[in-house]
């Protein structure tokens, strides 16, 4: 019998990479989403407001697993109006999928929900894993923190659930971080950040999606870091980053300028000068192997890639 994979929030960059992957797998798909991917996607696509329940809802009755992507981007300038989506379209969306997974006779033996690394404290001592890992405070923290617990409102004795604590996923295509970060390095603007020493966690979308694999046939629960087991500093990141492209120099840049540069990009500063230093124990641990451990060999591929085949339409 052909398993199922229902994708909320998977029209984007990230469900489009998990719908290739699990379909080459033989797993038939479900994209829950507002509108159609933009971009050819494999799978079936279902109409979701992310909200109120519907005819999505049958879509979770005998599903092998949902994986919730859900929320909209933390790339913007943290005003009230933006904070307050940031928090509604994660938190709305989860308490939606766990109101219906109530609802089902069949309920999916697993939900994957996201998370993200970030909700760990600034790290420049010590690498922080689910076990000794410190969480930080701020804005994006309290979203995280907020965003987990939705997942775990619902008594839901017959899903199990796991809280995905992604670093920031590296791939070629559209809607992905590469096809920004790309242009910056190309133009020889990306130099190392105010100084260079803050941790930056990476993962490769191919590694995103075989850990989703390993977690929904394996038997965690609760908070997984899902990030390459080889954070390395900003400076030598963007080194490797410029060396995968051939580009030989990298204008560095305050933290003053950083901050300027954010605010007239309409982003914001802390999404690269937070130093993110996490490492996926929990992972390890349970006999997960990354193809891509290593940063400057998973962008050489990546680079290379995106050389042949562009990002468009990808």
């Amino acid at each position: 019998m052909t398993q199922r994979l229902v994708v909320a929030g998977g029209s984007g960059f990230l469900g489009r990479a998990v719908a290739r992957h699990f379909t080459a797998l033989g797993w038939e798909v479900v994209i829950l989403s507002r509108s159609r991917p933009a971009v050819p996607t494999p799978g079936r696509w279902v109409a979701w407001d992310a909200l109120r329940q519907g005819e999505w809802v049958r879509e979770l009755d005998g599903a092998s697993a949902l994986l919730n992507l859900a929320g909209r981007t933390v790339n913007c300038r943290y005003g009230a109006a933006n904070m307050l989506e940031i928090y509604t379209s994660r938190l709305d969306s989860t308490r939606a999928l766990g109101r219906a997974l109530v609802s089902v006779d069949r309920p999916p033996r697993v939900w994957l929900n996201s998370s993200t690394a970030t909700i760990y404290r600034d790290a420049r001592d010590r690498p922080q894993d689910e076990r000794t890992g410190e969480l930080g405070t701020g804005f994006s923290v309290d979203v995280a923190r907020r965003w987990e617990a939705a997942l775990m409102e619902e008594a839901l004795p017959h899903t199990r659930r796991v809280a995905l604590r992604t670093a920031m996923v590296y791939g070629v295509g559209t809607g992905g971080i590469m096809e920004t970060t790309d242009r910056v390095v190309r133009l020889g603007a990306a130099g190392a950040m105010a100084g260079g020493g803050q941790m930056v966690s990476w993962l490769h979308e191919r590694d995103f999606c075989r850990a989703a694999q390993f977690l929904i046939e394996g038997s965690l629960d609760g908070p997984v870091n899902v990030s390459a087991p080889q954070p390395l500093p900003n400076a030598a990141f963007l080194r490797a980053y410029r060396d995968a492209w051939g580009v030989p120099f990298g204008v560095p840049s305050t933290a003053a300028l950083i901050g300027l540069g954010a605010a007239v990009m309409g982003s914001e500063a802390e999404l690269l000068l937070k130093s993110r230093w996490v490492v996926p124990t929990r992972l390890l641990d349970a006999g997960f192997t990354f193809e891509h451990p290593a940063w400057p060999q998973a962008i050489r591929e990546l680079v290379a890639q995106a050389r042949q085949e562009g990002h468009a339409g990808h």
